[in-house]
């Protein structure tokens, strides 16, 4: 792999950065397609992506910075070296949730519809941003002897170089690809709004505790020592959006039609 792309003098470009650039870019393009059906202008859905890539980025690095606080504690300024690597999505998630929400609500759009637009680009902008952590080799697997099993070499590199791997980052991508053509079906079969958004929250939370498994990086402990703080968290937000997707699709809920 290549955690750096190109070198230009004492200038680098860092694959991770291009990756993640390529995912947001995807996830806006693809916000855009679903939105025009609803009259929602490209330059509309554009704004909100901006509110969301700064909130997320914050939220993200932060949790991200709190597991791995000793990482930190004499160095601040690697605090904000986000390209390379350390990332939490959970903490940018909920960044952007809140932020989003906000916003939204201030420019009076309708937040749950809205959020149903916007999940399936985002579910696919995902896939495109993790093959930047393969690049990387952040978020990398525990050691393993299975056929697929990936090894790095290149120094540069933050996974563990010259022993075989799981390869988590491209169960990630192929989760939220996944994810993504699932999504595409619960959209055209919706029923109301928040349908979408709230399988989103689910079926991302069950992917990403499956593959939390087989990382090998250190991601902080949840209460349970074989409980990861992305694990913990994930299974708060499914229980919290399955409350939520149960309660809107009951005719007697308050959520619009």
């Amino acid at each position: 792999m290549y955690p750096v792309l190109l070198h230009i003098g004492s200038f680098n470009i860092y694959t991770y950065g291009l990756f993640v650039a390529l995912g947001f870019m995807t996830a806006v393009w693809v916000s855009q397609k679903n939105a025009a059906p609803h009259g929602i202008l490209p330059e509309a859905i554009t704004d909100i992506f901006f509110v969301i890539l700064i909130s997320a980025i914050l939220g993200a690095r932060l949790l991200y910075v709190g597991i791995n606080f000793d990482d930190y504690k004499d160095n601040w300024l690697d605090i904000f070296k986000i390209w390379n690597g350390g990332l939490v999505f959970f903490g940018g998630f909920l960044g952007a949730v809140v932020a989003s929400f906000i916003y939204l609500k201030m420019k009076k759009f309708n937040i749950l519809k809205t959020f149903d637009i916007l999940a399936p680009g985002i579910a696919l902008g995902h896939a495109v941003g993790r093959l930047g952590c393969f690049f990387g080799g952040c978020c990398y697997g525990k050691t393993c002897d299975l056929p697929f099993a990936v090894k790095f070499t290149n120094p540069e590199s933050l996974a563990p170089i010259d022993v075989y791997l799981h390869p988590t980052q491209i169960y990630s991508v192929l989760s939220n690809l996944i994810l993504f053509f699932i999504l595409i079906v619960v959209q055209k079969k919706k029923k109301f709004n928040g349908q979408v958004f709230f399988s989103y929250i689910m079926l991302y939370s069950i992917f990403r505790f499956i593959v939390e498994f087989f990382r090998g990086d250190f991601r902080g402990n949840f209460i349970f020592d074989f409980i990861s703080m992305s694990q913990g968290i994930g299974l708060m937000v499914f229980l919290i959006a399955l409350i939520l997707l149960i309660k809107l699709s009951r005719p007697t809920s308050y959520g619009p039609k």
